[in-house]
C-alpha cells in the first residue's frame, strides 16, 4: 500500500469512490448528483495537491489539501478525505490524515481546519479528536442530512506548528 500524489489521469479510479460518498449525502456538502467533470475540478484541479492510497494498482482512498483562506488566513489549510466503502476498517483514514499533516507542514502550513463536519459523522469526529483536532465551532442545523434532517456542522482545528 502506498500513498502518492494523484494525477489528472487517476481521477477515473477516484470517481467511483467520490460518487458513492457524495451520493449518500451524509458527509459532504456537495450536490448529490454532481457531474464527474465538476467532481474532478473540485477534487483534483482546485486543491493545491491531491493524494491517493493505492494497493495492487487499485485506489482505496484519497484526500486533497488546499488553503482554507487567502491572505492573512493562508497559513491554515483544509483537507477532505474519502475512503472506498469496501476498503474501510483498515486504518486508511488515519493514514491519510497523518500524511496530510506531514504534507501540510512541508508546504508551510501552520494549522489545519475542517470547516463542515456533520455532527452525525461520529467516526470522523472521533478520529479527528484522536489525532489532536478540537471542535472550535458549531454551526447549528447547517447540514441537511438525508435521514436525520438538519444537523449541526462542526468546525475542527489543529495547530501544526511548534
Amino acid at each position: 500500500m502506498i500513498i502518492r500524489r494523484a494525477l489528472d489521469a487517476d481521477f477515473p479510479a477516484i470517481w467511483p469512490i467520490f460518487q458513492q460518498i457524495v451520493a449518500a449525502g451524509d458527509t459532504y456538502a456537495y450536490d448529490r448528483d454532481i457531474s464527474e467533470q465538476e467532481a474532478k475540478r473540485i477534487w483534483i484541479q482546485l486543491p493545491e495537491r491531491t493524494f491517493l492510497i493505492e494497493e495492487n494498482n487499485k485506489v482505496l482512498a484519497t484526500y486533497y489539501i488546499k488553503k482554507n483562506q487567502a491572505g492573512p488566513g493562508a497559513h491554515v489549510c483544509n483537507c477532505g478525505y474519502m475512503v472506498a466503502e469496501w476498503a474501510r476498517g483498515r486504518g486508511l483514514a488515519t493514514a491519510l490524515c497523518e500524511h496530510s499533516q506531514q504534507i501540510a507542514s512541508e508546504l508551510g502550513y501552520k494549522a489545519m481546519q475542517f470547516n463542515f463536519v456533520a455532527a452525525t459523522n461520529g467516526g470522523a469526529i472521533s478520529l479527528w479528536e484522536k489525532l489532536g483536532f478540537a471542535t472550535v465551532g458549531c454551526l447549528p442545523r447547517a447540514f441537511e442530512h438525508p435521514s436525520e434532517g438538519f444537523v449541526d456542522a462542526l468546525v475542527m482545528y489543529k495547530w501544526l506548528a511548534d
